[in-house]
């Protein structure tokens, strides 16, 4: 398999060098923390003049380094490589491995010419908790699955048929290291089952309970779809004849999303200028793991879609939102009736927002006014774009909206400023 440079986090790493803060990587297991780190990163280092002597990298999970998994050991050993003023760079995998971690961690922290960056992949490292560890002190880096992009650039085909296998297998890095589609799907269904629903259950103690199971299974099957607890648990009594309260259900999605297995998008209401607390939307990091846990049988395009351009505006690092619009509208009897729009994304970095609406296909004139309905009742002057399935050369329409294919709008790193 050729490499992926991950140019992106290579260049976001470089920016927060020096910056007196533990560097935590963070994401799904087997999204590619580690070879970012250890290959990647260190290479930009070589590459910038840092010389090999003032770089110290441990992968701690390696028999041949397992007595640094002593707190003191490893302290001792960092601290002895430190032999001048110059700036020295620590690179630590599996951190986790060692016992009081945090405290060694923040030991370094007072030694003024080391710059700390590390990686872990057990269930409390990948949860959100490490970052709380280290409020402060802490810069977190979220490292996802490959891009469409970054697929592109290895896949050897033209970018449409690209796209149908970015749709089916996701972009989990040793996917695309398999030579054939059952090795890709069994290595998905082998890391869900055997990797993630396990970190979750050792974690949370759930030996013995299937209701995490049934949970994932739901939320795959919607993705898109608004939903809360209390839908979850009203399935689970008349789908599954289970009795699970919505407490429960609430919690073990909470462990999906803390484990980043899952991402929950809150709902915005734009005129009202308030967030809604509930129902919400869950998209999963990874739309091959989704399609892994429903054995490849629901390959719902258009929900697909729209959880692959929720990924992509995260990693362009937006934070993201579903948004609703309320307006009024004439009722068949004639009176004037409240209605509810779906703004399928609300896409906020500083000063910048966007208003996105994903469309799997907008073949006529009615179903143009129908997906800009939302979107032109929104009062202000931000950017508002229709993302669409079918090929389309990005054009604007008489309104302002951005029409532009999904292809495109994925390659184009500039595409939501065209």
């Amino acid at each position: 398999m050729k490499e992926v440079q991950r140019t992106d986090y290579i260049q976001w790493l470089d920016r927060k060098k020096g910056n007196g803060l533990v560097k935590i990587i963070t994401g799904v297991r087997r999204c590619g923390k580690s070879y970012l780190l250890f290959t990647l990163f260190k290479r930009h280092l070589v590459e910038q003049g840092i010389g090999e002597d003032h770089i110290v990298a441990l992968a701690l999970d390696d028999f041949a380094n397992r007595q640094y998994q002593d707190a003191d050991t490893l302290y001792n050993y960092v601290k002895s490589r430190i032999t001048d003023d110059d700036q020295y760079y620590v690179l630590l995998d599996e951190i986790q491995l060692v016992t009081g971690f945090e405290a060694v961690l923040n030991g370094f922290l007072h030694i003024p010419n080391i710059d700390i960056y590390v990686t872990g992949s057990n269930s409390k490292f990948l949860s959100s908790d490490i970052v709380t560890e280290f409020r402060g002190r802490g810069d977190e880096i979220r490292v996802y699955p490959f891009s469409f992009a970054e697929v592109h650039e290895i896949f050897e085909g033209d970018k449409h048929r690209a796209w149908s296998a970015y749709c089916r297998y996701g972009g989990m890095p040793l996917v695309w290291a398999a030579q054939t589609s059952q090795d890709r799907e069994q290595y998905l269904k082998n890391l869900f089952e055997q990797v993630y629903i396990s970190d979750i259950i050792n974690r949370h103690d759930l030996r013995g309970k299937s209701e995490i199971g049934y949970i994932v299974n739901i939320l795959a099957s919607s993705v898109g779809s608004l939903t809360n607890p209390l839908r979850l648990t009203n399935t689970f009594k008349s789908e599954l004849g289970l009795s699970i309260s919505q407490n429960t259900v609430n919690s073990y999605i909470e462990y999906l999303v803390d484990s980043f297995l899952i991402g929950k998008v809150n709902r915005y209401d734009v005129k009202g200028l308030r967030y809604i607390s509930s129902p919400l939307k869950y998209y999963f990091t990874d739309v091959g793991m989704r399609n892994a846990r429903l054995n490849f049988r629901q390959q719902d395009d258009s929900h697909i879609m729209e959880n692959i351009i929720y990924n992509e505006l995260l990693r362009r690092r937006f934070s993201v939102d579903v948004g609703c619009v309320t307006v009024n509208v004439k009722a068949e009897n004639g009176k004037m009736v409240r209605k509810q729009l779906e703004v399928d994304f609300i896409a906020n970095s500083g000063d910048k927002r966007y208003y996105i609406q994903s469309a799997f296909d907008v073949p006529t004139t009615e179903k143009r006014e129908q997906e800009e309905r939302s979107l032109l009742n929104i009062n202000d002057s931000f950017k508002k774009i229709i993302v669409q399935q079918s090929i389309v050369e990005p054009w604007h329409s008489q309104q302002g909206v951005l029409y532009i294919g999904i292809e495109d709008f994925l390659l184009n790193a500039e595409s939501m400023d065209l």
